[in-house]
């Protein structure tokens, strides 16, 4: 037990060290100056979920960056539902964890994307004060949110390249950090 403990060690500390470092990226291109909705905080939850699977660091790192970066971004109303729906795109990356192609991949940084402007704006129009809670108040304030969307997509798809394209390239280089049994990225 205790070799087969030190052996998911040993592996698990080079590959756990590779993915905090790219958590730790995208959490400092987040304060950065960029456009609406193009940070990748999307991305990294979607990536968090799917290198860490189902342990509680996939929710941390990605929920601590956005806390840490919320710091110099400022606090805001709606951090909860905004933190809520990224622990959704962290579910979601759990769901391609085996089956980490550039296809599932894809659908799930549609779906994160996706989920969040649904959840983000129901929240904006629910708690916020800018749209009266009527079904005209609702349509506008989707309506007015479509722009950001192509922007929480473009950085969501962008990020999602870099960061896990960016792995695949390093597991390429260094295949220690690969698992078994799981498909790559160019596949």
């Amino acid at each position: 037990m205790l070799n087969t403990q030190n052996s998911v060690s040993r592996i698990w500390a080079p590959r756990g060290l590779v993915v905090l470092c790219f958590i730790l990226f995208a959490a400092i291109v987040r304060i950065l100056p960029h456009p609406w909705n193009f940070s990748p905080v999307g991305a990294l939850a979607l990536f968090s979920g799917a290198k860490l699977g189902r342990s509680w660091k996939a929710l941390l790192f990605p929920l601590g960056a956005l806390s840490c970066g919320d710091v110099f971004v400022g606090f805001y109303k709606l951090m909860p539902i905004v933190y809520a729906s990224f622990a959704v795109s962290v579910l979601i990356g759990m769901a391609i964890r085996d089956r980490q192609t550039w296809k599932p991949i894809s659908l799930g940084t549609l779906l994160g994307a996706s989920q969040f402007f649904v959840v983000t704006n129901l929240g904006m129009w629910t708690f916020g004060n800018f749209y009266p809670r009527t079904l005209s108040g609702l349509i506008a304030c989707f309506s007015n949110a479509v722009p950001y969307f192509g922007n929480t997509l473009a950085g969501d798809a962008f990020y999602a390249t870099l960061l896990f394209g960016g792995y695949a390239l390093l597991e390429r280089w260094n295949p220690s950090l690969r698992p078994s049994g799981v498909a790559q990225f160019g596949g």
